[in-house]
């Protein structure tokens, strides 16, 4: 087998095909994670709008969450919403090996 030479690999940053962000999970480079308040959140869906990142899980019309894999943790959600309803933590509470929960 040969192995490829510097002009061989293709540059970085590059899409090489459509559709393939589901296969690269992000979300490891957070500093903040975003918390949902359920109780605070009128469902205007401003953060499902916004995020560059489509992390918001909605359902039936309705926020549910995040996916956390995807979110790479920007903050633009928590900066749109008019309720309040979505704060940013740091990621490091989060990380079991760190000691904070999962």
């Amino acid at each position: 087998m040969k192995l490829k030479g510097w002009k061989d690999i293709p540059w970085g940053g590059l899409i090489l095909e459509a559709g393939n962000a589901q296969k690269y999970e992000t979300g490891g480079w957070r500093t903040f994670r975003p918390i949902w308040h359920e109780d605070k959140c009128k469902q205007c869906l401003f953060c499902w709008i916004y995020c560059p990142d489509g992390s918001v899980i909605v359902e039936d019309k309705k926020v549910k969450g995040f996916y956390y894999e995807h979110c790479k943790g920007c903050g633009i959600c928590a900066q749109e919403c008019p309720f309040e309803a979505i704060t940013m933590e740091e990621e490091s509470k989060f990380r079991k090996d760190q000691g904070g929960r999962p």
